[in-house]
C-alpha cells in the first residue's frame, strides 16, 4: 500500500533518467534503424526509401565482410585479455604492502591520458625509424619491427595500446569488489588449509560475480564500439587489417556520404553486440 501511495513520487524522480534514456539511447537506435532503410542523393541531399537494399549491398561487399572479421577477431582477443589483466592488476593493488597507495595512483596514469594523446605518443614510440621500442629491440640484438606499418602486426599493436589505456580503468571496479570481500572469510579458509589458488577459486571468484559481470559486459560493449585508435593510428590499414565495423561506418558516413549504408552497418553492429552481451549474461548466470 505504501509503495502504491509513493508510485507518483517514484516516477517523478525517475522521469529525468527515463527522459535521458529515451533521448540518448532508445531514440538514436530507432532513428538508425529507420535511416538504414533510406539512401541519400549525393548532389541534392534528397532521401529516398530503398527498403533492405543497404543491407543487401553490404552482404555482397568483401570490404564489409573483412571489417566484420577484423571486428570479431579484435574482440575475441582484446576482451578476455583486458578482463584477465584487469583482474590480475586489481589483485596486486589489493595486497597490503607499504606504499600501496602510491602504486594505486601510478596505475591510473594511462587512464588519465586522453585517447588522442595516447595514440600520438604510441605512434611516436612505435615508429620504425626513431621509435624508442625499436631502439630497445635493436639494443637487445633483435630486428626492428614495423608494428603499425605491417598488416600482420597493426591489429596486435592496437590491442596492446588499447589494453594499456583501458586495463587500469577496469581494474578500479574489480579492486572495489575485492575490498568488499570480508577478510574473515579468507582467514577462515587459510586456517582450514586452503592454498591461495583454492582461496581464489572457491572464495574470491564466487564473491566477485557482480563486479565481473559488469566488467565483462562493459569491456565487450566498449571494445565493439572502439574506433578512435584505428582512425588516428592506421586509418583502417595497412590492407584493411584494422578496419573495424565502427571505422567502416564512419568512412561510409563522412568520406563516402552514404548515410544509409553507414546506419545499416551500425544496426548490424548493435545486433552483434546485443547478442554477445545476452550470451555473456546467460553464461555468467549459469556458471555460478
Amino acid at each position: 500500500m505504501k509503495l502504491k501511495k509513493n508510485i507518483g513520487s517514484i516516477l517523478l524522480f525517475l522521469l529525468p533518467t527515463l527522459a535521458g534514456l529515451f533521448l540518448f539511447k532508445l531514440y538514436p537506435i530507432f532513428s538508425a534503424l529507420v535511416q538504414s532503410l533510406y539512401t541519400t542523393q549525393f548532389f541534392t541531399g534528397e532521401k529516398s526509401f530503398v527498403g533492405l537494399q543497404n543491407y543487401q549491398s553490404l552482404f555482397v561487399d568483401p570490404v564489409f565482410w573483412n571489417s566484420l572479421k577484423v571486428t570479431l577477431v579484435f574482440n575475441l582477443i582484446i576482451n578476455p585479455l583486458q578482463i584477465v589483466l584487469a583482474f590480475a592488476l586489481a589483485m596486486l593493488l589489493n595486497t597490503k604492502i607499504k606504499r600501496i597507495a602510491f602504486f594505486r595512483g601510478i596505475h591510473f596514469v594511462p587512464v588519465a591520458v586522453s585517447v588522442p594523446t595516447a595514440c600520438v605518443l604510441w605512434n611516436i614510440m612505435l615508429s620504425p625509424e626513431q621509435g624508442v621500442v625499436n631502439s630497445i629491440l635493436v639494443a637487445l640484438g633483435l630486428d626492428p619491427q614495423p608494428f603499425l606499418g605491417s598488416s600482420t602486426q597493426a591489429l596486435g599493436s592496437i590491442i596492446a595500446i588499447a589494453s594499456w589505456k583501458g586495463v587500469g580503468y577496469w581494474a578500479l571496479f574489480l579492486l572495489a569488489g575485492l575490498q568488499e570481500i570480508p577478510g574473515s572469510l579468507l582467514e577462515a579458509s587459510s586456517l582450514d588449509g586452503a592454498s591461495r589458488w583454492k582461496q581464489f577459486i572457491h572464495v574470491i571468484l564466487p564473491l566477485m560475480k557482480r563486479p565481473l559481470t559488469f566488467i565483462v559486459v562493459a569491456v565487450t560493449t566498449a571494445n565493439f564500439l572502439l574506433f578512435s585508435p584505428m582512425y588516428i593510428l592506421t586509418k583502417g590499414g595497412p590492407e584493411n587489417s584494422t578496419n573495424v565495423l565502427m571505422l567502416e561506418s564512419f568512412n561510409n558516413a563522412f568520406l563516402y556520404s552514404d548515410m544509409g549504408r553507414s546506419y545499416a552497418i551500425m544496426v548490424i553492429l548493435l545486433l552483434i553486440t546485443l547478442t554477445v552481451v545476452a550470451l555473456q549474461f546467460k553464461w555468467l548466470r549459469t556458471s555460478h
